[in-house]
């Protein structure tokens, strides 16, 4: 009979120890380590996400709950004094690169498209405020009463995967992210009103990176030409020139306007510097970007990413980069399976059978299905 190890072991075994090891040394987190390793570290702060743990306490004592089955996760449970102080000293930036590395891993094993028929990759740009007590986190001002610290994230549409992310304090304007950011030639971004930038949007022209984006009611321009509408619900397909107030030394922008009605009745207009796709295409596009509204709405519902462990700059940025190595985890787990699972579905199973000795793979295939009895032989041998 085969025998196999526990599921969450099974799990960190998707991401190579030896190139977990590699990230420790370049980032020098162990220099003054005192027999809790990162390795420990990675393994009790994951556990926090999958296992649903809310606090010191139930990490450390959730996995000394376990006796004997964390052994073969060659750790042992930590206290909680020394989970806090790794937290609040160990470079969060090895979790920042344990993300990426983990990304490209899924991205290379998984054949991945978005929904729609062109083939240029699709991305959505947002960004998410998490609400922290100032009182307590007196680092992440926000508000005169208000702490807070901001995700910065791209979302792939092909998988619905975090392609970017970075974490500041609340004040950080989105738009001076997605200034340093550099995309490929071909890719389509989409983004709301947040990110409204003209020279921004003559830098990505330039660059021939193609965007979907909504404007200000107070945006100014004049009409150009008018397309030829191919849809009833598209109201207008115009080529317009932005312009901005004279006292401004502005080159007019030349960008596409799509007016459509919804069913409702309402209208809505986009507009983008790509002029090859249908109008109706470019509203589809627009819509989509909903995906990372879900993408952030699910984050926040089943990881732990709303509460913290710890106070300091770091343990909030490691908690964060942590719950973002999760939901790669689990996303990798839900793409792979032959099983349609919602996500989370997938968190909510998953979470009680962490320590449970079965195949994953089997599992997220028949969660239900009894598992492997032993041998009778083997049976008579235990209970003797």
């Amino acid at each position: 009979m085969s025998q196999f190890c526990s599921v969450y072991q099974q799990i960190l075994k998707l991401f190579p120890r030896s190139e977990f090891d590699e990230l420790v040394r370049k980032h020098s987190a162990e220099r003054h380590a005192r027999g809790f390793s990162s390795w420990d570290q990675h393994v009790a702060m994951l556990f926090s996400q999958l296992g649903r743990a809310q606090s010191l306490r139930e990490i450390c004592d959730g996995l000394a709950s376990m006796e004997g089955k964390t052994r073969h996760l060659g750790i042992q449970a930590p206290k909680r004094s020394t989970l806090a102080y790794a937290n609040e000293h160990r470079p969060w930036q090895l979790f920042e690169s344990l993300f990426h590395n983990l990304l490209g891993h899924v991205s290379s094993s998984l054949n991945l498209g978005h929904r729609f028929r062109f083939k240029n990759p699709l991305l959505s740009m947002d960004a998410s405020v998490i609400d922290l007590c100032l009182a307590s986190f007196d680092w992440a001002s926000y508000k005169r009463r208000k702490g807070a610290v901001k995700l910065h994230m791209l979302l792939d549409h092909a998988g619905l995967l975090p392609a970017f992310c970075v974490i500041t304090d609340g004040k950080v304007h989105e738009i001076n992210i997605a200034r340093e950011l550099k995309f490929a030639p071909g890719t389509i971004v989409v983004f709301d009103r947040g990110y409204v930038d003209y020279e921004w949007f003559r830098q990505l022209s330039n660059e021939k990176v193609w965007f979907v984006t909504r404007l200000r009611d107070n945006a100014q321009y004049r009409v150009i030409e008018a397309l030829p509408l191919n849809r009833p619900h598209i109201l207008s397909d115009q080529v317009i020139e932005l312009e901005k107030a004279p006292a401004y030394r502005f080159e007019p922008l030349r960008l596409r306007r799509v007016v459509i009605q919804l069913e409702d009745g309402t209208t809505m207009e986009f507009f983008t510097n790509n002029f090859q796709l249908a109008a109706s295409t470019i509203a589809e596009i627009y819509r989509d970007r909903w995906q990372i509204e879900s993408f952030f709405k699910t984050i926040k519902q089943n990881l732990r990413i709303k509460t913290f462990v710890g106070t300091s700059a770091n343990a909030v940025r490691t908690q964060i980069w942590s719950a973002l190595i999760a939901i790669l985890i689990l996303k990798f787990l839900q793409l792979s399976a032959r099983r349609s699972w919602s996500l989370s579905h997938l968190v909510a199973l998953l979470r009680m059978h962490l320590f449970s000795y079965r195949d994953l793979w089997a599992w997220l295939e028949d969660p239900f299905a009894s598992p492997p009895q032993l041998p009778t032989s083997q049976l008579a041998l235990q209970l003797g």
